[in-house]
């Protein structure tokens, strides 16, 4: 782990959903494989999906499909993978290893936590049911609850003014450039899941983040 911040009061830790809290990378690599049979085409490895999973159906149709949202075929594209993720969204969703100690030790501490994400609500709201997080969370931000996802701030914003902390006393920890720059906006001390869905051309050190954590164990030490 590697701070550039002194430590001060946290109130609040936020959470970006997929590649921090919970590793969805399998079950969004097995729509986008479905999604590619459907086309003639052959599975992609694992391996090869996994650093696009942060990134949403315009990141898993780069790689699957090459394309782009200036692609005329994009949009019923998307449609289409949406469509089978929202059938196996569930499959086998799970928290990184270390999450489950992590949130039980900021409940101890009577620290709020919550998830801010740009993943939308009808997919969320499934999702953190079937792992059990929903009740304990603080709060639950999606992409399509504010005027605009991240990198813009107001979900970030917004997952303040739902549970009364200002966003000063929060840490807001994410695995992409866009978490960090979000975070940043909206005035939060901002660390990079280090174990989450990087790429190889990811240049996190560039991001401006005020940690880098290589385990969920230690965001503790952030605080």
């Amino acid at each position: 782990m590697i701070s550039r911040v002194t430590p001060q009061q946290t109130r609040m830790v936020l959470f970006d959903l997929d590649g921090t809290l919970v590793d969805t990378a399998h079950d969004l690599g097995y729509a986008l494989n479905l999604q590619r049979a459907r086309h003639g085409l052959a599975d992609l490895p694992h391996e090869v999906i996994r650093p696009y999973a942060s990134h949403g159906s315009k990141g898993l149709l780069s790689i699957g499909f090459q394309l782009t949202p200036e692609d005329e075929a994009f949009s019923s594209m998307r449609e289409e993978y949406l469509a089978i993720y929202d059938q196996v969204l569930v499959r086998a969703p799970v928290l990184f290893d270390g999450v489950e100690v992590l949130l039980k030790q900021l409940e101890a501490q009577s620290l709020a936590w919550g998830v801010v994400t740009n993943k939308p609500r009808r997919f969320t709201a499934p999702l953190l049911d079937a792992i059990r997080l929903t009740e304990r969370a603080a709060c639950v931000v999606c992409g399509d609850d504010a005027i605009a996802p991240k990198p813009h701030p107001a979900t970030l914003l917004l997952a303040c003014e739902q549970t009364n902390i200002q966003p000063q006393d929060c840490w807001y920890i994410g695995d992409a450039e866009r978490d960090i720059q979000a975070g940043r906006a909206a005035q939060m001390k901002t660390a990079v899941a280090m174990y989450g869905y990087l790429d190889v051309s990811d240049r996190p050190a560039e991001w401006g983040a005020d940690a880098f954590v290589s385990t969920p164990a230690e965001v503790l030490s952030l605080l």
